[in-house]
Order: structure tokens, then sequence, then C-alpha cells
């Protein structure tokens, strides 16, 4: 049949914005980087304009064009443009031609050109363009097509899993009858061509990882009790496909009244959920992934990093889709990926980069089982991959609130003591006090309130500039009065007179923001704290620990509860400095900035004066009291291995993490 071909999404899913524009709006477009052989951040152009994809001929192209594309796509600007098709020839409408741009636009739409769809050219001629590979730091991708998921919040509302009315209080709903929304009502799908892959699909999108069996008897005979509408066709799922609407049509069915799909029943699917989801512990997947997820602001979401010899490491993004990225989703107990996210998007990782250009069928259990490229060579952790999974619906409200006094008329306070590894479903899994609970009814000003946000920030300490400046200085106590008032001293320091010394192990950190958004303290400039003595205000009381530890983990040098004005001291290149010290000036960490506290300031140290020669862990932690929302906390600590012989100390292997 002529209908063969086509995909679902012209059926069933109609998620159209309206070309339609009046002579006052602007023209919007959206673009993206496509084609053979090459990185995230270089590829053949590709314009989406009236919901068709198109490229753009390399006539009169120039670098000012090829800024103004870099730029859109969220990148500094570009570094190169080819003619002649150098990606690969592309297809479809050839959309811009003699394009004319003066490098100041902000869209490719704004630049002068013969008009969407003029052109001469073949797709010989399409053009391409080399960005460079910083990205605009806090950039939101804007989509203009309707059905791109940065911009859609993904509700599958064309398509259902409807549940039996004894089964419709269980969160997640994971069995059900399938329902098509087609012309305004709910459509059952005929069974007699369905099979595995298609229930694979529909379990996928709804956030499930497998498919498991069910009763058939009890649904046939529910069926039969039923008024019936059957959607007209068939389908045809590969069992890779991350949404029904992507599976390719079937048969026509024949419509016949009560005598349709006369040899079947309306489709049923069996969903397994993934741990996390699953009604009890015992039930579910119940693998230890070698993958997990980081740097994500929701559940389902964030870099993938791979653990391998004991060690965690990121992946290249070179060839990565979403073939890989679902074995990545299922392996980790979700349905299929939403999306397959390069260039960092989700932060950059630490550490060694395990895998590059993974090739995945899309049916392996985990991400190790793909073919991938050992060598790593060229790729850097701005080339991190990440994902977006789809998850299961289990009834969460999105609610953003702050801290507020409690009502003394509120019901008895419920829960106190709360603490959660993150990790958690819901605040019922978390640590706590359990009965014994001692605020006051309705929590007076101690009730607890939350503020959500989509982007935070990430600090990371830079381990090899730690272990680079590591020295020893004996310094009098009469040259350290302001470290003394600010308790940066060991407690031994307090009897001493003004002409013994300390010995202080000395150090530079060189403090990353590697996160989506700027690290900003959580409190106000009117709360912050004065210190006459270094004439400074400090933002945070405790923003950094740095201790001496034993082998078994007994602090051996009291750990300088650190308190630093926040500020800019370098950005990467094309990004501007936002905060500064002096002033009183805003105090913070821009994405892409780092915060550099030199050896030779005050309080940058550990007082080992009263510590014994051995072998010890120097442990740098980074915002310990988790003050400021960050997308990782696991990247927030450094160790080192030390060894003091009584005169001079080795600091070696600094690495970031608890491994």
């Amino acid at each position: 049949m002529a209908m063969l071909p086509y995909t679902l999404l012209a059926v069933v899913v109609v998620l159209a914005v309206s070309s339609v524009q009046s002579d006052a709006e602007p023209v919007r477009i959206q673009l993206r980087l496509a084609g053979e052989k090459r990185k995230h951040y270089e590829g053949r152009v590709e314009v989406y304009y009236n919901n068709e994809w198109g490229t753009i001929c390399d006539d009169d192209f120039d670098m000012s064009a090829a800024h103004v594309v870099c730029r859109e796509l969220g990148y500094l600007g570009a570094v190169s443009w080819s003619p002649s098709a150098k990606y690969g020839k592309g297809e479809g409408r050839i959309w811009l031609d003699n394009v004319h741009c003066t490098g100041r636009e902000t869209s490719l739409a704004d630049c002068q050109s013969n008009g969407f769809g003029f052109s001469d050219c073949k797709h010989s001629e399409d053009v391409g363009v080399v960005c460079t590979q910083k990205r605009i730091p806090g950039f939101q991708f804007i989509s203009t097509s309707s059905n791109d998921v940065e911009t859609l919040d993904v509700r599958v509302e064309d398509v259902r899993i409807r549940a039996t009315y004894s089964q419709r209080k269980r969160v997640p709903i994971t069995e059900g009858f399938v329902e098509l929304k087609d012309a305004g009502k709910w459509r059952q799908i005929c069974d007699e061509d369905w099979n595995m892959m298609n229930s694979r699909v529909v379990c996928g999108m709804y956030g499930f990882p497998g498919v498991k069996g069910f009763n058939t008897r009890a649904y046939k005979l529910l069926s039969q009790r039923r008024k019936k509408n059957y959607w007209g066709f068939s389908v045809n799922c590969t069992g890779n496909e991350a949404h029904l609407s992507s599976c390719r049509m079937g048969k026509v069915l024949k419509l016949v009244g009560n005598s349709t799909c006369v040899r079947g029943m309306p489709v049923v699917v069996s969903c397994i959920p993934g741990r996390a989801f699953a009604p009890t512990q015992s039930s579910g997947f119940r693998k230890q992934p070698l993958v997990r997820l980081r740097g994500g602001a929701n559940i389902g979401e964030g870099r993938v990093e791979v653990l391998k010899n004991g060690v965690w490491g990121t992946v290249c993004d070179d060839n990565w889709d979403l073939k890989a990225a679902t074995v990545v989703c299922r392996e980790l107990g979700f349905g299929t990926a939403k999306e397959a996210l390069t260039g960092g998007r989700m932060g950059q990782g630490m550490g060694p980069v395990h895998m590059n250009e993974v090739e995945c069928s899309g049916f392996e259990k985990s991400l190790t089982g793909c073919f991938f490229n050992k060598d790593s060579l060229g790729c850097s952790h701005e080339e991190d991959a990440a994902v977006r999974c789809h998850v299961p619906a289990m009834g969460f409200h999105n609610r953003e609130t702050w801290y507020w006094p409690g009502d003394v008329s509120a019901d008895s306070v419920i829960m106190s003591g709360v603490r959660c590894s993150g990790t958690e479903m819901s605040l019922a899994q978390c640590l706590h006090h359990g009965k014994h609970i001692s605020c006051p009814k309705g929590g007076g000003r101690f009730a607890a309130g939350v503020s959500c946000t989509q982007t935070a920030s990430d600090l990371v300490l830079n381990a090899e500039v730690v272990e680079q400046t590591t020295y020893l200085e004996d310094r009098p106590m009469y040259a350290l009065q302001c470290a003394h008032e600010e308790n940066c001293l060991s407690s031994t320091a307090n009897p001493a007179d003004q002409g013994s010394y300390r010995r202080l192990l000395r150090f530079s950190s060189q403090i990353h923001n590697n996160g989506l958004s700027d690290f900003r303290p959580r409190a106000g400039q009117h709360s912050w704290i004065w210190h006459e003595c270094h004439r400074h205000y400090h933002s945070m009381e405790v923003f950094t620990y740095y201790d001496l530890l034993s082998l078994n983990g007994t602090k051996v040098a009291e750990g300088h509860k650190a308190s630093f004005c926040l500020e800019d001291t370098q950005c990467d290149e094309g990004i501007e400095k936002r905060y500064a010290c002096a002033n009183f000036g805003q105090q913070g960490i821009t994405v892409g900035c780092w915060d550099t506290y030199r050896h030779d300031i005050d309080c940058q140290w550990i007082d080992i004066t009263d510590v014994k020669p051995g072998d010890y862990i120097f442990q740098v932690v980074i915002n310990p009291n988790y003050e400021v929302a960050e997308s990782d906390y696991t990247n927030n600590i450094m160790k080192c291995k030390s060894r003091y012989d009584g005169h001079r100390i080795w600091t070696y292997n600094c690495h970031i993490g608890e491994l």
C-alpha cells in the first residue's frame, strides 16, 4: 500500500506550530548541525522552517554568516566554514541562498538572502561550519519545532495505558489497555498483528525498561463487556523507537462494527518498572548498573558516567545517538531516551573519558556491551555525552516555595531530622527521626520549604593545582593575628605566645564552576559578615573544609572551616567576569569561571604544628553543608596521599571523589 512508508507521527501525533505570521512578526527558524564524520560542534547547517528541515547554499556564505549560525546554536563563535557539501549532501529543500550577514545578527533569519525557498543550488553546494567548542554561558536552546523535547513538556497525551478499575489507584500504572487518541476520540488497537516489540516501545515511552506477560483471559473477558472503538491501522515497531509515534503503520484494519478484530482483542501491555519506581523493593529490575547519571536537575537525566577499573569516567559524544542513550536509560531502570545530549550540556565531568564513538543496536543490556572506540584521543570533557530519559508518572506536582514560619494552628509536624542522599524518590525513603519529633506543633520557625530550579552550579576543585602547590611554612604567631581571629589555626595556638611558630601546610585552590548556572551564596548581602582584620565581607561562613586525616579517616589536624569571599578570578575565553569582592560587590562564581585562593594568602593552609611524622590523607571538601544547590555533589571532595617526615611533606595521587 502507498501508506505503508509513513510513520504514525502523521496520523497520531499532530503537534504543529502555525507558520502563518503577520508582517510584524519575525521569521522563526531552528538550526542544527548534521552530516557525516563530524564532531558535535561542526557539520552541515540545516534550517527548520515551515515545518520542514532544509539546507543552505554556499553561494556568498562567509565567516560573518558562520558566526551568526554558531552563536544561534549556543557556541561563542565560528572557527571556519566549508563549501561543497563537505559533510555530505542534505535532503529536502534548500531554504537559503546568497546569505549576507553583518555578523551582529541574533538569528540567521535576520540576515539578507534571496528569501526562504528561492535558490538555484544543488545539495552538492550545501554549506557547513565548524564552531568553537566553547559554549555561551547559560545559553538556553529555544526550539521553534513544536515536537522538539527541548521546549515541549513531554506528556504522551496521544497514547495512554488505560488501567482497569482495580489498578487505577496504583502508582505508577504499569498495566492496561493501550489506547490512541484520533480525531478527538480514544480508540483501541487490535492485537491481531501486535508483538512484544510494540509493547516494548509503549512501556519505554512511559518510563519502564521492560515488558512482562499478563492474564490474557481476564482482559479478554473484560473487553467483551466493553464497547470497543478500534483504530483503523496496525502498528509495526522495531523495538528501538523512543515513542509509538515513530513506529511505522502496518496494514489497514477493516472496521466492520462488532465484527472488527474478531480474532483478537484490544491491545494490553504490562510493563516492568525500574527498582526506584517499583511498588516493593523486591520487584522491578535488580541490576547493579555500571553507569550513572550526574549533573541533571531532574530524575532520569544527566551526564553519562561509566565505571571502569574502579574509576568513574565519562563518554565522548562522537556518534552519540538515541539508541545508545536508550540503552543507558533502560540500564538505569528508566524507559526510552527522550534526548541524546552532546557538548557537555549536563556539565563537564572529571577524570578519564572511558568511551568514544559508541555504537549500540539498542538491545544491549548495558552501555558497556555496545561497540566503542577505546581511544578517546581528541575528546575533552566539553564533549561529555548526556541523556534525558522517559520516567514513569508518579503523581508528583511541581511546587516552588521558600522557607516560611510555620502556622501554629497547622497539623502536627510529621517529620524532623531528615537526611537524604539525593537519590530517593520521596522524603519517606530518607533517614529521619521517626516518631521522635522535637519540633513544636506547626514547626514554628523550623518549618521546612524548598526552592526548585531547572539548572544548578557544579563546583569542582582542580586537584592538579593542589598537588603542585603544597609546601610547609613555619610562621610566627605575631604574623598570624588575623588568621587567629578567624579561627584558621589549631586550638593549641590559643595559649601560644607571640614569639612561637606554627607549622602550616600551604597550598593553592582553584575552584571551577562547571555547572549550568552561577554559584551564588544563599545569604543576601544584608546578612554578610564584615571581617575587619581582612577588610572584606564573608558571604558564606563555611565554604570549604581543609583536613588532614589518618589512614583510617581520623582527623589529626583540625579542619579549617574556611570562610571566603567568592569572586571570578579568571574565566574561560569569551566569558566575562561578573563577581568581585571589592567595594561590597556581588559575590559568586560564574559558569565557566574559577575562584583561585593562592597559597600565600591567610587561612589557605592546614595548621599541622602538632602532627607527628607519618602517612596521611589530605582532604578538601567544597560546599560541605550543601548550603547552595549543585547538580553534582560527588565531585565536591578531593583527596591526596601525603607523607610527612617532620621536616618536609610530599603530596601525591590527588583526585576528585571518594575513590
